[in-house]
C-alpha cells in the first residue's frame, strides 16, 4: 500500500515539482501525495485522511506557519506520523525549534531534490519500521489477552473449593497448581463418586504452554466423564477407556502421566493406577514417611491397547498422602542443584512439612520451600500438588 505524504507549501509550483520528481514512485504506488497551501489547509487534509503517514512542510507560510502546524500535529499524539520541515538555508533558529517540537528531519531551500528524495526515503523506512513494531505490539497484546482468557478457562475447569461431602466423609484435602507459564499442562481433580468412594487424581501433560493446556483440558474432561459414570467398570477399565480416547488421532504425540485413585473413606483403602507418574508420599501419623513403590504402569497415549493394573495401599486415621508432579522434584536453582525426591521426603520427615497438620498447610509450606529453593532462577515447569489427610469416618 502506498505511503501517503502531505506536502504543505504556499509556493504554487511545488505541487508540480513534487509530482514530477516522484512520478515513478507515484506510478508504482509507492508514494501517494496530498497537497495543501498552508497549515490550516494541512489540518483539514489530516482530518479528511487519517492514513497520512508523512508531512513535508515549509516553515514560513501565511495563515498558519509550519511550526504552529507541527505543534498541532503533536497534539494528535500519533507516533507513526512524521514530519520533514523545509526552511531557508541558514535559518537555524526555526530549524532548531522544529526539531525540538518533534520534526523527524529537515531540508533547506533552495531544495536539493536528490537530498529531498533521500530524506523522504529514509523517513519512510523509519515509519515502516515503526508500523511493523506497532503491529507486533498489537499482536502481542492480542496473544496476551487470549492467554488471559485461556488461563481463566483452564482455572475454571479445576476444582477451587473442596466439596463439603469430602470433609464430611473424613478426608481433609487440598490441591493447587503453580504454573510456569500463563497456562500449563498439569491437572488434578477430586470428587465423591458415592457416599463411600472418593476419586482423586493428578496428571502432567508432556508439553508446556498452550498445546499442553489444550491437552490438559481434554484429559481432565475425559477423566471426569469416566469416573462420574456410575457403572460397574473397574478403575482399570476406566483408565483404559481414557487412554484409548486420548490416544486416538494423537498426531502431536503428546502423552500424560497420571496417578489415579479411588479411596474407600470407610476403610482407608486406596486403589490406584500408576500411569507413569511420580511416586506419591505417605506420611504416617507417627511421622514415618513411605514412598509408594513403583509397580509398572505406562503413561497415557503411548499405547492405546495397554492394559493397566491397579494396586492398593492402606491409610489409617492421621495419615497423610501427598501427590505431586515432577515440577516439584525437578525444580532447579541457579547452581543447578535439584530439589529432588530425597529433599521432599526430608521436608516431610524432619523439616518444615513435618509440623504442618492440614492438607492446605502442607501444600503451602511445600510451595514456599520450593520458591525459596528456586530463588531467582526461572521456574521451568508447573508445580502441582494434591495432599490429603485421612481422618477416618
Amino acid at each position: 500500500m502506498a505511503i501517503k505524504i502531505l506536502s504543505v507549501d504556499d509556493e504554487q509550483d511545488m505541487e508540480m515539482l513534487i509530482s514530477q520528481l516522484f512520478r515513478k514512485q507515484i506510478r508504482d504506488k509507492k508514494y501517494e501525495f496530498v497537497f495543501a497551501n498552508n497549515g490550516v489547509e494541512a489540518l483539514e487534509r489530516l482530518e479528511e485522511s487519517d492514513d497520512i503517514a508523512l508531512i513535508l512542510s515549509d516553515i514560513n507560510m501565511p495563515g498558519m506557519d509550519g511550526l504552529t502546524l507541527l505543534s498541532k500535529v503533536n497534539e494528535k499524539q500519533n507516533p507513526l506520523l512524521k514530519a520533514i520541515m523545509v526552511s531557508a538555508y541558514g535559518d537555524m533558529d526555526n530549524i532548531r525549534t522544529a526539531m525540538n517540537r518533534g520534526a523527524f528531519d529537515f531540508v533547506t531551500k533552495p531544495v536539493n531534490f536528490d537530498d529531498l528524495e533521500i530524506t523522504i526515503s529514509k523517513t519512510v523506512e523509519h515509519i515502516e519500521m515503526l508500523a511493523t513494531l506497532e503491529r507486533g505490539r498489537e499482536q502481542l497484546i492480542a496473544i496476551q489477552n487470549d492467554l488471559s482468557v485461556a488461563k481463566e478457562i483452564q482455572s475454571s475447569m479445576l476444582p477451587k473449593t473442596v466439596p463439603a461431602n469430602i470433609a464430611k466423609a473424613g478426608v481433609d484435602l487440598h490441591a493447587f497448581i503453580h504454573p510456569a507459564k500463563v497456562v500449563g499442562g498439569d491437572l488434578y481433580d477430586y470428587f465423591m463418586m458415592d457416599s463411600e468412594r472418593l476419586f482423586f487424581m493428578i496428571g502432567d501433560v508432556s508439553d508446556k504452554g498452550v498445546p499442553a493446556a489444550l491437552f490438559m483440558a481434554i484429559s481432565k474432561a475425559i477423566f471426569k466423564s469416566q469416573f462420574s459414570n456410575r457403572n460397574d467398570d473397574t478403575i482399570c477399565d476406566k483408565v483404559r477407556i481414557v487412554n484409548e480416547f486420548l490416544s486416538e488421532d494423537n498426531t502431536s504425540f503428546m502423552f500424560v502421566t497420571a496417578f489415579v485413585c479411588i479411596m474407600n473413606v470407610k476403610t482407608g483403602v486406596v486403589e490406584y493406577v500408576d500411569a507413569g507418574h511420580e511416586p506419591p508420599l505417605i506420611i504416617r501419623a507417627n511421622g514415618d514417611t513411605e514412598l509408594v513403590k513403583k509397580q509398572g504402569g505406562m503413561a497415557l497415549c503411548f499405547d492405546s491397547t495397554f492394559r493397566y493394573q491397579s494396586h492398593t495401599l492402606q491409610l489409617y486415621p492421621g495419615d497423610k498422602f501427598v501427590l505431586y508432579t515432577d515440577g516439584v522434584t525437578d525444580a532447579n536453582n541457579l547452581t543447578g542443584a535439584r530439589y529432588g525426591l530425597h529433599y521432599l521426603e526430608d521436608f516431610f520427615r524432619t523439616g518444615e512439612g513435618s509440623t504442618r497438620e492440614t492438607a492446605r498447610e502442607m501444600n503451602e509450606a511445600t510451595l514456599e520451600s520450593l520458591i525459596d529453593f528456586i530463588g531467582p532462577a526461572n521456574q521451568f515447569d508447573d508445580i502441582t500438588m494434591l495432599s490429603l489427610r485421612y481422618l477416618g469416618s
